[in-house]
């Protein structure tokens, strides 16, 4: 899945975008499949409403964003779904945990949305040990700690089929330890996949080795 942006602009950060310099807004720019892409974003300069606008679920912005050369206005509802469930996964910078379900329902959510899962369900239990969040599986989620969430939202973004992962400060809750096997697990299971994902974040990382880095 190739995705294409060309002159896109968000519009409640007009003025300001066209002020600045940026590798992203108001540019053309081609992110082509199973790329490691980082965007370093200053805050107030956009990266979660970029994340939202290439997850389709924001469309205040001018320009066109293009997913396999066609305009994401192009497709249709059950489209889009279908793309939301096999091809697109995403991680939220406010993680959107359910919290009155547990965290091993959480991520149940995205397993089993495919009418054959991708993982089975014992994956979850060896991505939860990998990341040291075994022991709060059957925590319901408003108990959890920041970092243990943010975890949490990783093994569930990982659970579903996907060709681009989008990853809004996926680690901004972690220590460095924790940040870095979570980073480990991203890599392989997007590699094993031939994925490529966008990670926005405020700082440079050492976590992945990327193939293009852009300033938003």
């Amino acid at each position: 899945m190739q995705i294409q942006l060309s002159a896109v602009v968000p519009v409640p950060l007009r003025d300001k975008v066209l002020q600045q310099q940026s590798d992203i807004w108001n540019r053309d720019i081609t992110f082509s499949p199973a790329q490691f892409i980082k965007i370093k974003a200053p805050s107030g300069t956009g990266k979660t409403t970029l994340v939202h606008y290439l997850y389709n679920i924001r469309y205040d912005y001018t320009g066109t964003i293009r997913i396999n050369d066609k305009p994401w206005p192009s497709y249709s509802k059950d489209q889009l779904a279908v793309m939301r469930q096999q091809q697109i996964s995403v991680i939220f910078q406010d993680l959107r945990l359910f919290d009155q379900l547990t965290a091993l329902e959480n991520i149940e959510l995205k397993r089993v949305m495919q009418p054959e899962p991708y993982y089975p369900a014992e994956k979850i239990k060896e991505m939860a040990d990998r990341l040291g969040v075994s022991h709060v599986l059957n925590q319901s989620g408003a108990t959890l700690s920041y970092g243990e969430r943010q975890r949490i939202a990783i093994i569930r973004a990982l659970m579903q089929p996907f060709e681009w992962l989008m990853m809004d400060e996926p680690f901004s809750h972690l220590d460095e330890a924790n940040a870095t096997k979570a980073a480990k697990l991203i890599a392989e299971e997007c590699s094993a996949r031939k994925a490529g994902f966008v990670l926005t974040d405020l700082d440079h990382d050492q976590h992945f080795d990327y193939h293009l880095t852009y300033h938003l």
